[in-house]
C-alpha cells in the first residue's frame, strides 16, 4: 500500500548529518522524499495537562497494585519482596529521571525509541521501539485476559465464552480511545482516581485487622528447604534468603511497569516543556507510596504472606478476608475497575507508539494516519488491538483453554516485563549518550540523579533479566520475545531501513538537535 503524499526520488542520507559527515557505514538508512499533505494527514491535538500525564501513567501501572506482584513472596518471603521492591524503585526512579530530562529536551511522541534513535542512530532507535512494542502491545491482552476471568466469574459465563470478553473490551476501549484524546485523557483520569480510591478503601480497611508478625512473616522453610505456612508466624524477615530478594525483583516489577509511557504524549500534551516532568515525578511518587502500603497491609492481614504468594487475586482476598466471601462478586467488580485503568491507558499507548514508529518508516507508513477531524490515529489503534487479539485467540485455540490461561498468564506477561527491561536499558544508555553527544540542547529539566541514577538502571534492569532466565516459565517468554525481535528486526533489515521519512524525532536526529521541534 503506497501513501499519495509519498513523492519523488528516495533521498539516500543513511545518517549524514547537516556538515555532511557520511554514516552510511554505521547507518545504511534511505529516507524518501514526502510532500507536506503527509504530515497533514498524520497531525495530532494537544489537550494533556500534567494531571492528565498524572493519569496516563499512573493508571497505566495501578492494576498492577491489584495482582502479579505478590507472587515475589512465594519466593521472597516478605522481606525478599520488601527488598526487591526497593531495588526495583530505585530503578524506576532512576528511568523516571533520565525521562523527566529527555521528554522536554526531545517533545516527540517517539518516545523511548526517539531518545535512542538521537543518542544511537536508525538501528538502536528501532531495537528500542520493538522492545516498546512488544511491551505495549502483550501487557493490555494479559490484563483483558484477566477482566474475562473476573468478568465470568461475576456473571456465571464459562471458560469457552472468555474470548467474548476479550473482544467486546477491546471494542469499548479502543473505541473510546479512537472518539477523541479528550475523552482518552479525561476517561484516564476517571478511572485512575477510581482504581486509586478502591486501593485506599482497602488501606483504610486493612489497618484495624494489619498483625506484621503474625501475617507477614508467616513463611518458613522445612527440612527440605521447601516453604511452609508458619501458623502462628514470627517467621524470619528473609527466610529465602538475599537471593529470594533477588527472584522476587521480576515480580516486583509490576509495581511500576508501564510508567515510561507518559513521553509517548509530548505531542498531545499542552506544555510538554514543563507538564511532562512535573507528571512523571508525580506519578512515580504516588506509585511508590501505593507500592508499599499495598505490599504492607495486604501482607499483615489474613490470610498472610504465604496464602498471598499464590493468590491470583491478592487484592480481592485481602476483602474477603476483611469482609468475607458474602459479598465476592461486589468486590471482584471493585476489583475490575484497576484492570480496566491499565487497560485503557496501554491501549492509548501502543496506538501512539505504532502511530510514532510507522510516520517515521520503521513500520509500514499507513498505520500512521490520524482521523482527519478527531486527530487520533485511529489506524494503529485498530491495529495494535486486532494484534493483541489475535495473540490471545491463536493461544487459546492452539493450547485449549487450562493450557492457553497458563501460557497467557506467564509467558505472554513474562514476554512484556522483557521487552520492557531491554528499553529501559536503551533508554538509560541513550541518556548518558545525550549528556555526552549532544550537551548543547536546551534541557528544561535535569535530574537529580545524572548519570549514576542511568547506570543504576541499567545494572538493576540487567539483574532482572539474569533472574528472569533462572524461571522457566520467564526462559519460554524470553524465546517468544526472541521469535518478535527477529521479525522485527527481518522487516526492517529487508524493508523499513530503506522506507524511512523525515519525521520531527528523525529530523532533530540527523540536526544535532537544531531542527524538528513539533510544532
Amino acid at each position: 500500500m503506497t501513501d499519495p503524499s509519498m513523492t519523488g526520488p528516495a533521498i539516500d542520507l543513511a545518517g549524514t548529518t547537516p556538515a555532511g559527515t557520511d554514516q552510511r557505514k554505521a547507518g545504511g538508512v534511505t529516507y524518501n522524499a514526502v510532500d507536506s499533505s503527509y504530515f497533514e494527514r498524520r497531525g495530532l491535538k494537544r489537550y494533556a495537562g500534567v494531571w492528565s500525564l498524572w493519569a496516563l501513567g499512573v493508571g497505566a501501572v495501578i492494576s498492577g497494585h491489584f495482582s502479579g506482584w505478590n507472587l515475589g513472596l512465594s519466593v521472597g518471603g516478605f522481606g525478599g519482596m520488601m527488598i526487591a521492591t526497593l531495588l526495583i524503585m530505585t530503578m524506576y526512579l532512576g528511568l523516571c529521571f533520565c525521562i523527566a530530562e529527555m521528554s522536554p529536551a526531545l517533545p516527540h511522541t517517539g518516545g523511548a525509541y526517539s531518545f535512542s534513535r538521537t543518542a544511537m542512530g536508525p538501528w538502536g532507535g528501532f531495537v528500542t521501539g520493538l522492545a516498546e512494542n512488544m511491551e505495549f502491545i502483550l501487557t493490555p491482552a494479559v490484563i483483558v485476559f484477566f477482566i474475562g476471568s473476573y468478568l465470568g466469574s461475576i456473571f456465571g459465563t464459562g471458560p469457552g465464552f472468555q474470548p467474548v470478553w476479550w473482544v467486546g473490551a477491546y471494542l469499548v476501549f479502543v473505541g473510546l480511545n479512537l472518539v477523541g484524546v479528550e475523552l482518552s485523557f479525561r476517561l484516564s483520569l476517571v478511572v485512575t482516581l477510581l482504581a486509586l480510591g478502591v486501593l485506599a478503601v482497602f488501606w483504610i480497611s486493612a489497618a484495624p485487622h494489619f498483625e506484621f508478625s503474625r501475617w507477614a512473616l508467616n513463611v518458613g522453610l522445612d527440612a527440605a528447604g521447601q516453604p511452609v505456612e508458619l501458623a502462628e508466624g514470627g517467621g524470619a524477615f528473609l527466610p529465602f534468603g538475599l537471593g529470594g530478594a533477588l527472584a522476587a525483583m521480576p515480580f516486583a516489577v509490576w509495581l511500576f511497569l508501564a510508567i515510561e509511557q507518559l513521553p509517548l504524549a509530548a505531542e498531545e500534551a499542552v506544555d510538554p516543556k514543563r507538564d511532562m516532568p512535573r507528571g512523571l515525578i508525580l506519578g512515580i511518587c504516588t506509585l511508590i507510596l501505593s507500592a508499599f502500603l499495598v505490599l504492607f497491609l495486604n501482607s499483615g492481614i489474613p490470610n498472610g504472606a504465604f496464602a498471598l504468594g499464590k493468590s491470583g487475586e491478592p487484592l480481592l482476598d485481602g476483602f474477603k478476608a476483611i469482609y468475607g466471601d458474602s459479598i465476592a462478586r461486589i468486590l471482584a467488580l471493585v476489583a475490575v475497575v484497576g484492570l480496566i485503568a491499565s487497560f485503557h491507558t496501554i491501549i492509548f499507548a501502543y496506538g501512539r507508539q505504532i502511530y510514532s514508529l510507522s510516520r517515521a518508516g520503521y513500520f509500514p507508513s499507513w498505520l500512521s494516519v490520524t482521523h482527519g477531524t478527531r486527530k487520533t490515529p485511529h489506524v494503529a489503534l485498530v491495529a495494535g488491538g486486532l494484534a493483541g487479539l489475535a495473540v490471545l485467540i491463536i493461544v487459546w485455540v492452539v493450547a485449549g483453554a487450562e493450557r492457553g490461561a497458563a501460557f497467557i498468564g506467564g509467558t505472554l506477561l513474562n514476554m512484556a516485563v522483557f521487552g520492557a527491561m531491554i528499553s529501559y536499558i536503551m533508554q538509560a544508555t541513550a541518556f548518558i549518550r545525550l549528556r555526552r553527544k549532544l550537551p548543547h540542547i536546551q534541557r528544561p529539566y535535569l535530574s537529580p540523579l545524572g548519570i549514576p541514577g542511568a547506570v543504576a538502571t541499567i545494572v538493576i534492569a540487567a539483574v532482572t533479566i539474569y533472574f528472569q532466565l533462572l524461571d522457566p516459565v520467564y526462559r519460554a517468554g524470553v524465546i517468544g520475545a526472541a521469535i518478535w525481535y527477529l521479525a522485527g528486526l527481518s522487516y526492517f533489515a529487508l524493508v523499513g531501513r530503506h522506507k524511512l521519512i523525515l519525521s520531527p524525532e528523525e529530523e532533530f536526529a540527523l540536526s544535532g538537535g537544531q531542527a524538528g521541534h513539533p510544532g
